[in-house]
């Protein structure tokens, strides 16, 4: 193995397993489906459930999916994806350090950069996508596309027809 196959190995494995719990914490955490779900809602993203649930799996897959190097843009992708619409809908208007009140984006921005920068790489020899043959197929430009197209898309396309944050309350004007 290169030292790019294993940079690769260890952010894949980072990367995904975080990503693995993060989704599990979503489903089974404290709060449960609902708590996700009511937190979503909270946030503009309808149905709540529908989100919490779809979030909570395509972390977990997506999440293996890029630990264990299979479908390595795709998995890549999907979790940019799911980056893009916790910065937008709930890290973005906190700014940038993660340690302000209400979290900002910075943690969000970190993984969704380290996922484009794996799609572009590549899994890497230590991978499904290498044992089966597709690696090469899958990576540099090709890879980047497929990440950025379902990235940055799929959560495009994602705001577009289901989030709805709610108005703030309008001000009154002071006589």
């Amino acid at each position: 193995m290169t030292s790019p196959d294993t940079a690769a190995l260890i952010f894949r494995i980072i990367v995904g397993l975080t990503l693995v719990a993060h989704g599990y914490n979503h489903v089974f955490g404290p709060g449960g489906i609902q708590g996700t779900a009511g937190w979503f809602a909270s946030m503009g993203l309808r149905p709540g459930i529908v989100h919490a649930w779809t979030s909570g799996l395509v972390e977990i897959a997506a999440g293996f999916g890029l630990a264990f190097g299979f479908l390595n843009p795709f998995s890549a992708g999907a979790i940019m994806g799911t980056m893009v619409v916790a910065g937008i809908t709930a890290h973005r208007k906190n700014g940038f350090f993660i340690f302000k009140p209400g979290q900002g984006y910075e943690y969000v921005l970190m993984i969704a950069v380290l996922c484009a920068g794996i799609a572009i790489l590549g899994p890497g020899k230590a991978s499904l996508d290498h044992a089966i043959g597709i690696d090469d197929d899958l990576d540099g430009w090709v890879g980047a596309i497929i990440a950025l197209v379902l990235g940055i898309g799929g959560s495009a396309g994602l705001l577009a027809t289901a989030w709805r944050p709610n108005k703030p309350a309008p001000t009154t004007p002071s006589a």
